[in-house]
Order: C-alpha cells, then sequence, then structure tokens
C-alpha cells in the first residue's frame, strides 16, 4: 500500500488538558517517526466519550489537539493529521474486530478496571470495547510500530493478538503491529503522588503540569514537588520515588542523562533542583505554547487540515476495509 514504506500510527485523546506526561511519553517523539515511516497522527475524539464529556468542551479541545500536533512540530505535509470521527472506516473496522476479540481479553484491561472505579456510575460497554476500537485504529492503516506511552502497551499487546487470530482465518490481512516506547519519559509520575502516575484528570492541580500552563505556575507546582527527608539529588526510583521523577523530567528537557543531572546537582539542596526542573521545563514549553496559540488563532486553517488529514487517512482506511469485508464475505456491489 505505501510502496515499501513502514507505517507508524498513533493517537490522543481531547479530553481533558494534556500533560507533560502525554508531551515527553508520546507527542514529543512523534515527529521522529516522519523521516523514516509514513506517519498518521489521530485526535481520538471517538475514545473520548467513553466517558461523559460537554459536547462545546469535546468541540473546543479537539481544535486545541491538532493545534498542539502542529506547535510540537507534525508537519501536515510530512504527517496525516485527521480527526477520527471523521474516518468512519474506524469504527466499522472495530466491530468487526469485536467479533475476533475475547471477553475474557478486554475484561483483564487495567485501563477498564481504573476507569471503572472512578467512573462507577457510567461502565457502558464503550468502555469495555474501548481496546477494539484502539486496535482498529492501528490496523486500518497496516501500522508497523505504534510510538505510546507504557500505560498503552497493554493494548496494543492486544491488537497484536487480534491481528494474529484475525489472520490465522484470514492469512495476510492485517501487518502485527509493535509498540515503541520513548527511551526516556516513557513514564512521568504525579508531583504529589510520585508512586502514581501524572493523569490529566487528577483532582489535585499541584500533581500535574500541563503543557499549556504557565511559566510562573510551572515553577510554582515544581517547587511543591513531593521528595523525601533527605537532600541528595539521586536517581533510585524505589527510595525516592519523587527525586527520581523530577530526575526524569529534567534529564527528558535537558537532554543531560541522568548521570549528568546528579552530578550537577551533587552537594546542592532540594530547592536549587526543584527551581532548575521547573526552569527547565518553563523553558522547553515556551516555544511550543508560542506555536500553539498561533496555530490555533487560526480556525480556518485548522479546519482545511481536518478535511485534508480525513481524505488522506479515508484513501488508506477504505483499501484496509474493503479487503476484510471480501475476506469476511460481506458482499460489496460498486
Amino acid at each position: 500500500m505505501f510502496k515499501g514504506q513502514k507505517v507508524s500510527f498513533s493517537g490522543v485523546q481531547p479530553s481533558g488538558n494534556l500533560t507533560i506526561g502525554n508531551y515527553l511519553g508520546a507527542i514529543r517523539n512523534f515527529k521522529e517517526y516522519s523521516e523514516q515511516y509514513k506517519t498518521f497522527y489521530c485526535v481520538v475524539d471517538e475514545h473520548a466519550i467513553t466517558v461523559r464529556q460537554v459536547p462545546a468542551d469535546l468541540r473546543r479541545r479537539t481544535y486545541e489537539t491538532l493545534a498542539l500536533y502542529m506547535a510540537c512540530g507534525l508537519d501536515p505535509e510530512r504527517n496525516t493529521l485527521y480527526v477520527q470521527s471523521m474516518v468512519h472506516e474506524h469504527a466499522e473496522l472495530a466491530w468487526i474486530l469485536n467479533c475476533f476479540t475475547m471477553f475474557g481479553e478486554l475484561s483483564r484491561m487495567t485501563q477498564f478496571k481504573d476507569k471503572s472505579a472512578r467512573h462507577a456510575d457510567n461502565i457502558n460497554a464503550g468502555l469495555f470495547t474501548y481496546p477494539t476500537l484502539m486496535a482498529a485504529d492501528i490496523l486500518l492503516y497496516q501500522t508497523d510500530v505504534v510510538p505510546v506511552g507504557v500505560d498503552q502497551v497493554q493494548h496494543v499487546e492486544l491488537c497484536r493478538d487480534i491481528a494474529n487470530r484475525f489472520n490465522q482465518i484470514h492469512p495476510d490481512t492485517f501487518t502485527v503491529p509493535e509498540a515503541v516506547l520513548p527511551k526516556n519519559g516513557k513514564k512521568i509520575m504525579s508531583l504529589s503522588e510520585p508512586e502514581k502516575k501524572m493523569s490529566k484528570s487528577d483532582e489535585n492541580p499541584n500533581a500535574v503540569v500541563y503543557i499549556l500552563d504557565d511559566r510562573d505556575t510551572i515553577i510554582r507546582k515544581f517547587k511543591r514537588a513531593v521528595t523525601d527527608s533527605e537532600s541528595e539529588v539521586r536517581f533510585a526510583p524505589d527510595e525516592k520515588p519523587g527525586v527520581s521523577n523530577l530526575i526524569t523530567i529534567y534529564s527528558c528537557f535537558t537532554g543531560k542523562t541522568i548521570e549528568e543531572t546528579e552530578r550537577e546537582f551533587a552537594g546542592r539542596g532540594y530547592g536549587d533542583f526543584k527551581l532548575a526542573v521547573g526552569e527547565a521545563t518553563a523553558d522547553a514549553l515556551a516555544p511550543v505554547q508560542t506555536r500553539y496559540r498561533e496555530f490555533l488563532a487560526d480556525r480556518a486553517m485548522l479546519e482545511s487540515q481536518m478535511k485534508k488529514g480525513a481524505m488522506e487517512a479515508t484513501c488508506y482506511a477504505r483499501d484496509t476495509l474493503a479487503r476484510v469485508k471480501k475476506k469476511l464475505g460481506f458482499v460489496q456491489v460498486r
């Protein structure tokens, strides 16, 4: 389909404000793949509605997420950027793949358990079958690699199982994808509870640094970050989870290794270190925020890109879906 070129696919939900965990664990790394891969980066709005959304907020955040993709360096001329709900093949293939996904597999998904606990009043079927829609997202484009954060690896593994199961019955239908994790920053932890992953849905505003937080807010949050009763800046996740998390963040934003960071702050207190992490984060995010505001202000451009991206994605998605339907025995009359 792509004349020998490998494919990369990933997506981000337009629900809630995106955090530096989303940025470091996924979005920042997306542009690296456009050199070697045909890339599809999707605003996965259909995934977002597994949890109740305010329609106006969902629409606004869809624009914002697309603008953020572009602000993080994803050139629309080199990457297919689009909105999931504008390409109906995602939902159509998801239903087909539901019939090749086992109930027990879905019930073991960690995120289903976590979200069910947080949204006990709305444990809907979409929340349960969310990973099958994610599998459809990936398999539609014959994807080779899926850049993800560590919390999505389980879903990509299920996608591989579904693809292999389908291929066993209907050979040579899907490319079996692989999850790829960033070398550093694959899991950014909460600033208030460093044993937990940083989450955009955290009710404690000091636990989370958002990509669009202003400089003063970023620095203030890092100054309040939980560390420990010692004063040594040392990477030891089990003993010193808070400090280790800050070292990881500093390393990601400065490009320095963990060892270089430890040497830089040897003999210095946590106060100096927290300030430096906050400043490094704010400095790195400032140009992203500037570009984001410029893109977001041009609504016509964003809508034009949504249409263009959806048309590009549809060209590839419908070929895969047609092949699947033919193999299943669905009648197709043209």
